[in-house]
């Protein structure tokens, strides 16, 4: 079984942008490439701040810009792939937001979710990933060390808060190759590892580091050893923003799962976990 678990409904790119659209042709493209990579199944998980129904939870201008499409229509167009026979997965990709974390899960209560990712993209109002030296960024205002443990704080508290299924993109905090000394990094991933297997949620192998300045997959090998170790359960993701990112370098990611020792795939339904067996 191979999955794709994380991925954004966009149209073609536009003047080299890539619109987001709820449509089933624009769905259909994202399924046609996954078919061609040897995907067995696609998840879609928009980011949850798109969303108006979301909307009391933003402060940022990035969110609230952003906050304007309506999450039913979202659904049922996932609903409908789904009636139709396609091997698809409604998701969303859950913000770390703190305090408001409660409340975000009761805004998304009700709807028919497959699987709930959920991602560290700001601490506090700062970016871990806005640009290494953006005005808006953590980068600017805290040292390396600092900001490891800042961003490994926040994906503890997500991972415990019952608000997801699997952690994202896990160590995105590495986007800039930004890294305090070795061992350092080791005893947060250690650390990070333990809080994970605490809270019972998967952790995803993403291959979309591999095109961000860090050039590497999202977990580091040592960091997806020590989950592995704990028997935490893994996914497969692009991240995909495009269609024809799907399954992008996955030859490399299950190369790395090889060498981890992980053989199987975790795969979601309602929100319900199994194991099928990690074909590659």
């Amino acid at each position: 079984m191979i999955v794709d678990y994380h991925m954004h409904l966009r149209g073609p790119l536009v003047d080299g942008s890539e619109p987001l659209v709820h449509r089933l042709d624009a769905l259909q493209r994202f399924v046609e490439r996954a078919q061609e990579r040897g995907v067995d199944e696609i998840a879609f998980t928009e980011h949850v701040y798109y969303f108006v129904q979301t909307r009391e939870i933003w402060t940022r201008p990035y969110q609230l810009d952003r906050c304007v499409f309506d999450l039913d229509a979202y659904c049922e167009v996932i609903a409908e792939a789904k009636d139709r026979g396609l091997p698809v997965k409604l998701g969303l990709e859950v913000e770390h937001v703190g305090d408001r974390q409660g409340r975000l899960s009761e805004l998304l209560a009700g709807y028919p979710w497959d699987i709930l990712l959920g991602s560290v993209h700001w601490l506090g109002d700062r970016a871990v990933d806005a640009g290494e030296h953006a005005a808006d960024g953590i980068w600017s205002v805290l040292p390396v060390e600092d900001v490891w443990r800042a961003y490994f704080d926040a994906l503890a508290e997500l991972a415990g808060s019952g608000a997801l299924d699997v952690l994202a993109h896990p160590d995105l905090v590495k986007i800039y190759d930004r890294r305090p000394a070795r061992g350092v990094v080791e005893r947060l991933y250690e650390q990070a590892a333990a809080a994970i297997e605490a809270a019972g949620v998967a952790v995803e192998v993403s291959t979309a580091g591999l095109r961000k300045p860090v050039g590497e997959l999202y977990p580091d090998p040592y960091f997806l050893a020590e989950c592995a170790r704990r028997e935490v359960p893994v996914t497969l993701a692009s991240d995909a923003h495009q269609s024809e990112l799907v399954g992008e370098d996955y030859d490399r990611a299950l190369k790395l799962l090889d060498t981890v020792g992980v053989v199987d795939v975790a795969v979601f339904s309602g929100r319900e976990r199994r194991l099928e067996p990690l074909a590659g």
